[in-house]
């Protein structure tokens, strides 16, 4: 990409996923407590001092301060700017890889996919610290999917609608069939809800993200947990949060899965006879 403008388009999108990762640190320390994401304003946890406008500067206020409240100096933990920075990274690679697809300037699946990103950073930290997906920001994604693919579907004139059901129907068939076996210790329903929309939207784009999002979601989840019980860090019983690995099997999907199919397919020969 040498165009000076597109450029400009992913910078401009990775600031506005810092403002929006800052809008989600709120998000994910209120949903949880089923408290207002509008009132009252962010405080400081320690002393209880509303945050002024100059120290709410995404990344910027938090590097200023030194990581520490005005008012009294407790320490502000790092991941509020590491929300922002995950979430400026994410809206900017959406951004290039929106770009990079052939036939179109941008593709127009790019709002549904900052939208779904932007939920899935605050699932996913949400996830890690409560072990469930709240409805209220799981179930608006469908809504929020089926209007994005109609829109896409006008702009571009493709309608891959049976290959997005089919693929939807793969995600919750393989999630769904893990929960009912495992009786829900293996994963949480809100994993059951989550993951045919993310099928649905990577199946859209094709059968590479389809199947390199979950097959990255399910390697990559048994990898940790793997990790985590040779470490003594979990037990087999132990339910593991399952949605931080269907979201990075998601991004993965969007970003790499044709790619990677692709070279699957070419290293074992049968691209040859799909091309047949």
């Amino acid at each position: 990409m040498t165009d000076p403008l597109a450029w400009l388009v992913v910078v401009g999108l990775g600031a506005m996923g810092l403002i929006v990762g800052s809008f989600l640190n709120v998000v994910i320390a209120r949903v949880p407590a089923g408290a207002s994401i509008v009132r009252p304003r962010s405080s400081c946890p320690a002393c209880g001092a509303f945050i002024e406008s100059r120290d709410n500067i995404p990344l910027v206020s938090w590097l200023l301060l030194r990581g520490r409240c005005r008012h009294c100096h407790a320490p502000i933990s790092i991941r509020y700017p590491l929300v922002e920075m995950l979430t400026g990274v994410l809206w900017a690679l959406m951004g290039l890889w929106s770009l990079g697809q052939p036939g179109t300037d941008i593709s127009p699946l790019l709002p549904t996919l900052l939208v779904v990103v932007s939920a899935g950073v605050a699932l996913v930290f949400i996830d890690l610290d409560c072990h469930r997906l709240p409805d209220s920001i799981v179930l608006p994604l469908w809504p929020v999917a089926v209007v994005g693919l109609i829109f896409a579907g006008v702009m571009s004139g493709e309608w891959p609608i049976g290959r997005a059901l089919a693929s939807a129907g793969l995600w919750v068939l393989v999630i769904g069939g893990i929960w009912l076996a495992t009786g829900g210790r293996g994963m949480g329903f809100g994993d059951v809800k989550l993951a045919p929309v993310l099928g649905l939207i990577l199946g859209w784009i094709g059968w590479g993200p389809a199947a390199v999002g979950l097959a990255s979601a399910w390697f990559i989840g048994g990898g940790v947990a793997l990790v985590l019980l040779i470490a003594g860090r979990a037990r087999r019983r132990q339910a593991i949060p399952f949605g931080p690995f269907l979201v990075i099997g998601f991004i993965l999907g969007v970003l790499a899965g044709t790619m990677l199919l692709d070279a699957y397919l070419s290293g074992t020969g049968l691209s040859a006879i799909g091309g047949a």
